[in-house]
């Protein structure tokens, strides 16, 4: 076995959606099945839904060692971050020093993602998983699944492949082959490059985050005057991939998209239509927009289209709701959260 100290930690970071808590469980089964470890894991998240921020740990230990450790992981061996635009939120880059191998799903390069992390130091890997998962019709955190076991010399990736057989295979055979696939070519497909300390991004301790607005202070009762807290999250890193675009001149101003939205992202103010009072609808809000798509299976004229967000040059015509403009996003890097969930108006999405 490769490593020297009493653990090898992991801690991936991501966002309800992309399959970091399953990934989290499958590198845990892995370190103890396949390659007799002691091996303990287990996630970190609040409501389950889809754009909630979400921390998956994992720990291994050689057969001799037995693990008693139970806290969330500081100084990770291996960091996963499930989406770049999770790069500026609280904690996620704590911890990271030049022994840590950082796996990043973007599309940019490691000079660029350097910058961005403000990464101290380390091993540097970028991988394209969301590409990748479209392209073979699988999903992220196989994608991250095959980059991450490419971060050192102990993580077999034909032993990994036989725990994705042994485990997602027997409950879901017809979709085997496409996460096989997607678990290959992010094995094979990362770009990398090693980050000595020079100075120009400072070590990031890890530590608890204490807030201005705690038990002393808070509303009587508990009251939360920030429903969801949609006021100040980002909830542009739980889209995958999708974003709905707005055609304006086929838009009647139903209303249906808003009634849709678990996010409230469609913005309508007093105008006219057809010659008549009404409420005009503005488009969506990009920044609250988490891109479930429900909109675009509720519009009855195809005014909300589904478009590839990095091809489609819409943020350019972004839309923010005027209601939740504010002078400080006190918890803007915190993590994305949605407001609330519904029912999807039809069984199958069309995207």
């Amino acid at each position: 076995m490769s490593f020297k100290k009493d653990y090898f930690e992991i801690r991936l970071e991501s966002i309800g959606g992309l399959g970091a808590n399953l990934a989290g469980k499958i590198l845990g089964e892995y370190g103890a099945l396949y390659l007799g470890l002691n091996a303990s894991s287990f996630s970190s998240y609040g409501s389950e839904k889809r754009g909630s921020p979400v921390k998956a740990y994992i720990r291994y230990a050689k057969e001799n060692i037995p693990i008693r450790v139970n806290s969330p992981i500081q100084t990770p061996d291996i960091l996963g971050l499930f989406h770049i635009a999770l790069a500026d939120k609280e904690g996620v880059m704590s911890g990271v020093s030049e022994n840590t191998a950082v796996v990043v799903n973007t599309d940019k390069n490691p000079e660029q993602v350097r910058d961005i992390l403000k990464m101290y130091a380390g091993k540097l890997y970028c991988i394209d998983a969301l590409k990748i998962a479209m392209e073979t019709k699988s999903r992220i955190n196989m994608v991250m699944l095959g980059a991450i076991a490419k971060t050192n010399d102990f993580m077999c990736i034909e032993k990994l492949e036989q725990a994705i057989k042994d485990t997602i295979g027997k409950k879901y055979p017809k979709v085997l082959d496409q996460n096989l696939e997607a678990i290959r070519r992010g094995y094979e497909s990362i770009k990398y490059e090693e980050i000595k300390p020079d100075n120009k991004y400072e070590y990031i301790i890890d530590k608890d985050i204490e807030r201005a607005w705690g038990y002393k202070n808070a509303p009587i009762g508990g009251v939360n005057p920030c429903f969801g807290s949609a006021i100040s999250n980002d909830l542009t890193a739980s889209r995958e991939g999708y974003v709905p675009v707005f055609i304006k001149e086929r838009c009647i101003n139903c209303g249906l998209c808003d009634s849709t939205c678990p996010d409230m992202v469609f913005q309508f103010v007093k105008g006219e239509y057809k010659g008549k009072e009404s409420m005009v609808n503005l488009g969506p809000d990009y920044h609250h927009c988490k891109g479930c798509m429900r909109c675009v299976e509720v519009c009855p004229t195809k005014a909300l289209i589904s478009e590839i967000e990095r091809d489609a040059d819409i943020l350019k015509t972004h839309v923010r709701n005027k209601d939740l403009i504010i002078d400080k996003l006190e918890f803007e890097k915190v993590g994305a959260s949605s407001f609330v969930t519904s029912e999807s108006y039809t069984e199958e999405p069309n995207i």
